[in-house]
């Protein structure tokens, strides 16, 4: 067994096989299987490049024995920090053939979160774009480098990468190596093909081990009920490492579905419809702060959108109002809700549901052996229609977090239920609602942000006494964090000067308060606890924002 990863119980994998779920493969013969299969096929379109199934596979291939040339063997993990390039997929399928192991980082990480990725998987490598924007990925390789003797190798998607492996070279380079070897590399399909990240709510994100049986898994029946055939085209502009492009069904829900996937970096809604008309795409994913943003723009107007069959909205809850309005300006769409966490369980609201039903949940789960239970502070089953906090087990949910036996022992029941932090209700017709969060986290734009994280980056400014990050509602992206501080005597601190504290963290952006506080003291509930609900209502009519004197609500 994988050393850090908590297997499933014997019986529960018996049954997993013995009703299909876990077909004892690997993810790379799943998606060999398909590149065989539909070989002509365009699997791939980036910009100009439009690639078949059949040229990927070799590539990959071609690209997995470089790699073992540098040094890369099964079961080495390696973060990856890449764009929507066609040369993510070249890598994440060259590294399921040798069975090393992608964690899958996202481009706004910066040192703080990377180099806590590497330590926490013992990464002996680091893959990311030599730059974005202004920011310089080199250097931070090398830092990482003197900083953890662990990292062997820093590989570079770009043009000026000279002293350090180049991927674009070794994508290009014909191999030494027979490609023989690769069928020699046992990979245990229990084992993880993948860590994903989580929310987090206790600092930066844990590790989240997704085996081969339940990401193949995981990929076929999101792909099953979001109506994909072989004609079907997916635009992925969400980040690819994150779960829901990735598989649900994503790049690799299409791939296994004989597909095609467009890949784009640019999330301006001139450039999403052109391609929609260009490529005839018919299926996109978003978050609901993207949705709405596209939807306001006037070009939605000016392109022919009559491919679209289906916008698939997760990471936090769509309103009615915006399903109905994309649906009105392009008839062809049916915006189907999902509702699905890197840990494992995904729900969907089905394509055929009643209308009145697709407007108020959120889905239900996609295999019968996901179990739920919906559970009070007391672990007491709540009555139906109550909501209690979502805690499921099954066939895709983890077990337990990569390496972290204390953590594992507060987030899931004895009986291996994973406590999800989310609170729900279940509708008349079996789909589930989403009440609220149980959990510390920010849902910015669907990027869960732990208030624990930030908070304690932030104690350590001398002039800070006590600080409390809540959530404040925001339409565009449903929630923005505010950082309510409690100063010391005779203190100041601007938000200026607190941004430009925690930008000295070397952090992701995405993370950095939008709005303060200050106040005189936390309040505090019966318990004794820092009383968040009301803060959060405080700070919805009192911070101020970092556009000076704006006013949240005002």
């Amino acid at each position: 067994m994988f050393p850090g990863v908590t297997p499933f119980p014997p019986e529960f994998a018996a049954r997993y096989r013995a009703n299909g779920y876990w077909e004892d493969r690997s993810i790379a013969s799943a998606w060999e299987e398909m590149c065989r299969r539909h070989a002509p096929r365009v699997a791939v379109i980036d910009g100009d490049d439009r690639v078949t199934y059949e040229a990927l596979n070799r590539t990959a291939t071609n690209l997995a024995l470089n790699l073992l040339d540098l040094g890369i063997s099964p079961r080495d993990r390696l973060v990856l920090q890449l764009p929507n390039r066609i040369q993510f997929v070249c890598l994440y399928l060259a590294l399921q053939k040798i069975g090393a192991i992608p964690v899958m980082a996202l481009p706004a990480h910066r040192h703080h979160e990377i180099s806590q990725f590497l330590r926490q998987a013992e990464a002996v490598g680091y893959v990311t774009a030599d730059r974005a924007r202004d920011f310089d990925f080199r250097a931070l390789a090398r830092r990482l480098k003197s900083e953890q003797p662990q990292l062997r190798r820093a590989i570079f998607l770009g043009s000026d990468v000279a002293e350090f492996a180049s991927l674009d070279e070794l994508i290009a380079r014909p191999a030494r190596r027979d490609p023989g070897e690769l069928a020699k590399i046992a990979i245990d399909p229990c084992d993880p093909a993948l860590f994903l990240l989580s929310g987090g709510t206790t600092g930066v994100p844990k590790l989240i081990p997704r085996t081969h049986n339940d990401y193949v898994y995981n990929s076929k029946m999101a792909g099953s009920v979001t109506g994909i055939e072989t004609a079907s085209v997916l635009l992925d502009v969400l980040p690819i490492s994150h779960n829901l492009p990735l598989a649900c069904p994503g790049l690799q829900g299409f791939i296994f579905r004989g597909g095609t996937v467009v890949l784009s970096t640019d999330l301006s809604p001139e450039s999403i419809f052109r391609l929609v008309e260009k490529h005839r795409v018919t299926h996109i994913h978003v978050v609901p702060a993207l949705l709405i943003r596209w939807l306001s723009d006037p070009s939605v107007q000016r392109y022919d959108l009559s491919s679209l069959r289906v916008i698939q909205s997760g990471g936090q809850r769509l309103q009615p109002e915006t399903r109905s309005k994309c649906e009105q300006l392009i008839p062809s769409v049916t915006v189907q809700e999902n509702f699905g966490m890197a840990e494992g369980v995904l729900m969907f609201v089905r394509l055929d549901d009643p209308v009145e039903v697709r407007r108020a949940t959120v889905g239900r789960p996609i295999c019968p052996d996901d179990e739920i239970m919906l559970l009070d502070d007391d672990d007491n089953i709540v009555p139906f229609g109550k909501a209690g906090e979502f805690c499921c087990r099954g066939p895709y949910t983890l077990r337990g977090y990569y390496a972290a036996e204390e953590h594992n022992r507060r987030a899931f029941t004895p009986d291996g239920f994973y406590r999800s932090g989310d609170l729900m209700r279940q509708h008349p017709s079996g789909n589930y609602m989403v009440e609220g969060r149980k959990k510390d986290l920010i849902n910015r734009g669907g990027e869960k942000i732990s208030a624990e994280e930030i908070e304690n980056l932030i104690l350590s400014h001398p002039a800070v006494q006590n600080v409390a990050c809540v959530p404040v509602p925001d339409p565009e992206l449903g929630e923005r964090m505010c950082a309510c501080l409690v100063l010391g005597p005779g203190q100041s601190l601007s938000f200026d000067e607190l941004i430009g504290f925690l930008e000295t963290r070397e952090m992701a952006k995405i993370k950095l308060p939008e709005r303060l506080l200050i106040v005189n003291e936390l309040p505090l509930s019966n318990f004794g606890k820092v009383a968040k609900k009301k803060l959060s209502e405080m700070a919805a009519i009192h911070a101020v924002s970092r556009r000076k004197g704006d006013a949240v609500g005002a």
